[in-house]
């Protein structure tokens, strides 16, 4: 495979390197609970999936000051990691598709709105970190997903060209995110439907890593055209 100038590969981490989707859904209700909220799977991934925790802050306890908006956000993530430690199993074809990334000598990004401590868990539970040429981190910039800062910074760390890179996403959310900085997004289902994941702007969508019709998107967009003699 002969790589186009400017290719890469980049992906979100919940919900998209590892299915830690039902772990937020539990941590969201028991943080939640006293405050008369309670989610079930379809409104979590309405509601909730892949937005900053601010903008739930705001939306689901807006009654309380900032700083104790901040400090429950904060517990319930303290609580998501808990959880974790034990609990993170990656997407099924996952490092299938990172062996092959690097042996083409692809790159790669983990861009997500998660919190570093999250991201990082996460990465090192999966022994993925050092197959990521960066990390953006989606709160620690002027604006998070949906917003494509987040993708477009991760492009820019890399030196990639949207135009012949794919981005990875199991959210709303991070589908807008990433299409909005111009790059063809493959949704990973996780939590959403193939309906859901081409409504929100998903080129296609796959259960795994390895379903052909991904791998074959990929080697379309990221390689030169092969032609039989």
């Amino acid at each position: 495979m002969i790589l186009l100038p400017g290719s890469a590969l980049l992906f979100d981490i919940d919900g998209t390197l590892a299915d830690t989707d039902p772990l937020h859904l539990e941590a969201f209700n028991r943080t939640f609970a006293p405050f008369g909220h309670h989610f079930d799977k379809a409104r979590f991934a309405l509601e909730l999936q892949g937005k900053a925790n601010e903008a739930i802050a705001a939306r689901f306890i807006p009654d309380l000051p900032p700083e104790e908006q901040i400090a429950v956000m904060r517990g319930k993530e303290a609580l998501f990691r808990d959880l974790a430690r034990t609990e993170i199993h990656a997407v099924p074809g996952l490092f299938e598709l990172l062996d092959l990334a690097d042996a083409a000598g692809l790159p790669m990004a983990a861009v997500t709105n998660a919190p570093r401590a999250n991201a990082d868990l996460i990465l090192d539970g999966l022994g993925v970190r050092d197959r990521f040429k960066a990390l953006v981190i989606g709160e620690e910039l002027a604006h998070g997903k949906p917003h494509p800062l987040p993708y477009l910074e991760g492009l820019r760390h890399l030196g990639a060209d949207a135009r012949v890179s794919v981005a990875f996403e199991d959210s709303r959310t991070g589908i807008a995110s990433a299409n909005g900085a111009g790059l063809a997004t493959i949704g990973i289902r996780t939590s959403l439907v193939d309906a859901d994941m081409r409504a929100a702007g998903a080129v296609l969508s796959a259960d795994s890593y390895d379903d052909p019709a991904l791998l074959v998107f990929i080697h379309a967009t990221v390689s030169e055209p092969e032609f039989s003699q």
